[in-house]
């Protein structure tokens, strides 16, 4: 099951920062860095009102408890939106093409 993940950073240096290790660490087969956005939400009692940068990660099931213990290892929030949401539809290839991204492992194809 292909999954696409969101979560939110206080800036675009984080947001770069996360994304790209993410992709590297083949947790995330692709990952799009928004444009900042306003968030306003309850915490600790408090109304907050924030910029934000929202990211759309492109995952597997199979890889999300990963990609959710290194969001969380590298977030500097204490409680960092991950919200998973489960990929009904899409186009098969790109669908397929996560998958090989994101696999653990990649074994190397022979040179012709």
């Amino acid at each position: 099951m292909r999954l696409l993940v969101f979560t939110t950073l206080p800036d675009a240096a984080h947001a770069h920062t996360l994304a790209s290790a993410l992709v590297e660490a083949r947790l995330a087969a692709c990952v799009n860095i928004l444009a900042p956005c306003r968030s306003v939400y309850r915490w600790q009692g408090q109304i907050e009102d924030a910029m934000e940068v929202p990211l759309l990660i492109k995952t597997t099931a199979e890889r999300y408890p990963a990609l959710e213990a290194a969001i969380r290892q590298q977030h500097p929030y204490e409680l960092p939106e991950i919200i998973a949401v489960p990929i009904e539809r899409g186009l098969p290839d790109y669908l397929e093409w996560i998958g090989l991204e994101t696999r653990a492992e990649i074994t190397p194809t022979a040179q012709q």
